[in-house]
């Protein structure tokens, strides 16, 4: 009886004894997974190119390690009160150059131009501040583009005075499934015509721009880039 009793202990011990190797094995695994990977500031959901951030728009999310880059950002104080410069994917991490805590103001060498609507011949329907264009010149001699660098847009204007920013159709919006419907349906909500354009260009730009069109022997032609949706897939 007692050897039985002492069979039983120890075989009890045993399978004790390797639950808490197991147990611990199980730590320790998770603390090498853990030390294998590192938390990157990612977008909740699709944000849109020149869109303020808040921070219920974006939150961390582990990344295994080989995959981490310099341009990535671990800390959401990098990305929150700053601006997206292209529409960021949801769950993508972010790279530092796609935000910009002023990216609607001019650069260093730049200043917001409102350009003439004589200047003009066509602009894109759906064209929103912080989207960027190219430029092209149209004139009797022939089109070309202007500028070989996009431009930025500073803000946009209908001919009912209101300023082309948020989508207007939250539901519509809401209903959108992946970065790429979502992208499509901003434009559409915003496709309406416009009347007023500013864009950010510097000196020389907008002097080459002033020469040439105001003679009215020539005019823009401002197109929508497909650099604004990117990240959109």
């Amino acid at each position: 009886m007692n050897r039985r009793r002492s069979l039983l202990i120890s075989a009890i011990s045993a399978i004790l004894a390797g639950c808490i190797v197991y147990g611990v094995y199980r730590l320790q695994l998770k603390q090498i997974e853990l030390q294998q990977t590192v938390q990157v500031a990612v977008p909740v959901d699709f944000i849109r190119a020149g869109t303020y951030v808040t921070a219920d728009m974006v939150a961390l999310k582990a990344v295994q390690q080989g995959s981490v880059t310099e341009d990535m950002i671990t800390d959401l104080s990098e990305v929150v009160d700053k601006e997206t410069v292209l529409p960021l994917g949801k769950q993508e991490p972010i790279l530092r150059w796609k935000m910009n805590r002023y990216h609607l103001l001019p650069g260093e060498r730049e200043s917001t131009f409102q350009i003439p609507k004589e200047y003009v011949l066509s602009v894109s329907n759906g064209i929103r501040a912080g989207d960027r264009v190219r430029v092209y010149l149209s004139s009797s001699e022939g089109s070309r583009r202007l500028f070989e660098q996009e431009i930025t847009v500073a803000s946009v204007k209908t001919a009912s005075n209101v300023e082309i920013d948020n989508p207007k159709n939250s539901n519509l919006l809401s209903k959108a499934e992946g970065d790429a419907e979502k992208m499509y349906v901003s434009r559409l909500e915003a496709n309406g015509p416009i009347d007023q354009i500013n864009l950010n260009l510097t000196e020389e730009e907008w002097l080459d721009i002033d020469r040439l069109c105001s003679g009215k022997k020539a005019k823009l032609v401002i197109a929508f880039s497909s650099s604004s949706i990117l990240s959109a897939p």
